[in-house]
């Protein structure tokens, strides 16, 4: 196996992210990851059959052929154009796929029966937490996810723009990253709340970047914006009100402002909102994507496909919260609330004709494992096809990146996994991914 690693310097970010980054790339150049031993150029990649994510059956004995980080051709066995030169890898058994892409995610943290969320923000420091999430990046990649957006640092300030830029440059293997920085939070809602703290503590990180009445929550976007965010993050609700209940958190008004900064600064607004309420201002609001919704009605996902708002049902992760604190038992046949009620809600948006993207909360499970969500989505009710544009071709149009990724056609990105099988029809393929491609580099392969 080889994979692709450019040994560039890393000058962006702040000294101490770069340090840590240096020093991730000074790890793997030593264990031998470096892009000098990976062929580069062109290719011809011959697997059993090639799934193009463009709504039609996969096709067997088609070829792809790579240049230039980009795909040049695709077509039946010996009818496409073969640079001179090109290196000939062969898939047998294999359906090539575009890389997957996971668009709710957190690089920056680990999964809570490790370390609590609240442990990892008060006791892990930002360099620590960026090394891992280099670490976690990588292994997200490896998995044949090619793309990511990662909603929040939780509490490790700008650094995903450092660890964006560290993979751009090559640094080390990673996906293509969408970041939103520190996402925005209305004062004393989020995490850690000062009720668990002395009333004389006052310096305690915070997982987001609280905000009060219009004009902070004008300055925060364009704080974030300014900080190199590609999304700006709005909690539209949160566990703060009585009993740790979940409740709206910011004004009507509140929202429509930050939403309209944020799009004339041109940047599209993701908005967690789980309760009826909290999703219903941030539709209201125009928000473009409502992450989790467990508590959506047919009638919040009537609204949200009549105003093109995007839905990512992060499903995987109300497994998760079930396993580490209601004693859930996957395969154990009891049932559970949390799964049940995502599940309900997400039949609702799949029946509402809602744009339904691929988006686990990752960070909340093990990175590597964003396949997980892709076999839950089939499981509530789609398709392995459904599920597969889902976190294909469907999440690079909520990212406006549909003319660069998502599907396997010519001048697109060469982003190329193969995985065994046909996860047309069976989705559990996914989790064996045997190559993966990003930007017409080989990172993985038999």
């Amino acid at each position: 196996m080889r994979r692709n690693l450019i040994c560039s310097p890393f000058l962006a970010g702040a000294p101490l992210l770069a340090g840590a980054l240096l020093l991730a790339g000074a790890l793997l150049r030593a264990a031998g990851v470096c892009a000098a031993d990976a062929p580069s150029g062109a290719f011809v990649l011959h697997p059993a059959q090639v799934w193009s994510a463009d709504g039609k059956a996969a096709h067997a004995g088609w070829s792809v052929v790579v240049q230039d980080g980009r795909i040049l051709a695709v077509g039946a066995d010996g009818s496409v154009p073969t640079p001179t030169g090109a290196h000939r890898i062969d898939l047998p058994g294999t359906t090539l796929l575009p890389g997957l892409m996971d668009i709710h995610s957190h690089l920056f943290l680990h999964p809570y029966n490790e370390k609590l969320w609240n442990d990892q923000v008060l006791t892990e420091p930002v360099a620590y937490r960026t090394l891992r999430a280099a670490r976690q990046a990588q292994a997200t990649l490896l998995a044949g996810f090619t793309v990511l957006r990662d909603l929040g640092t939780e509490g490790a300030d700008y650094a995903d723009v450092s660890l964006k830029q560290a993979i751009e440059d090559g640094l080390y293997p990673g996906p293509h990253l969408y970041v939103a920085t520190r996402a925005i939070v209305a004062t004393g809602t989020y995490g850690p709340l000062p009720r668990g703290f002395r009333p004389d503590i006052c310096c305690t990180p915070q997982g987001a970047q609280e905000a009060s009445g219009v004009p902070e929550v004008i300055k925060a976007v364009r704080e974030q914006a300014g900080r190199g965010a590609d999304w700006i993050k709005v909690y539209a609700d949160y566990r703060w009100g009585p009993g740790g209940s979940a409740q709206p958190t910011f004004t009507q008004e509140e929202l429509n402002a930050l939403v309209m900064a944020a799009h004339t600064s041109g940047r599209p607004v993701a908005a967690h909102a789980t309760t009826v309420e909290g999703m219903r201002r941030a539709i209201l609001a125009g928000v473009d994507t409502i992450e989790h919704g467990f508590d959506g009605t047919e009638e919040l996902f009537r609204m949200m496909a009549a105003r093109g708002i995007a839905y990512l049902p992060t499903l995987t992760a109300q497994e998760a919260y079930a396993q580490y604190f209601e004693h859930y038992v996957p395969g154990g046949g009891a049932s559970n609330e949390l799964i049940e009620n995502s599940a309900r809600a997400f039949r609702l948006a799949l029946k509402s004709g809602v744009t339904i993207g691929c988006g686990s909360d990752v960070g909340v499970f093990a990175h590597g494992t964003n396949y997980r969500e892709l076999e839950w989505m089939v499981r509530d009710g789609m398709t392995p096809v459904q599920a597969l544009l889902a976190a294909t071709a469907v999440d690079a149009r909520i990212l406006r990146k549909d003319g660069e990724l998502g599907q396997i056609k010519p001048g697109l990105a060469a982003d190329l996994i193969a995985v065994p099988g046909d996860p047309l029809q069976s989705i559990a393929a996914v989790e064996h991914v045997s190559f993966v491609m990003k930007g017409g580099v080989i990172y993985k392969q038999p």
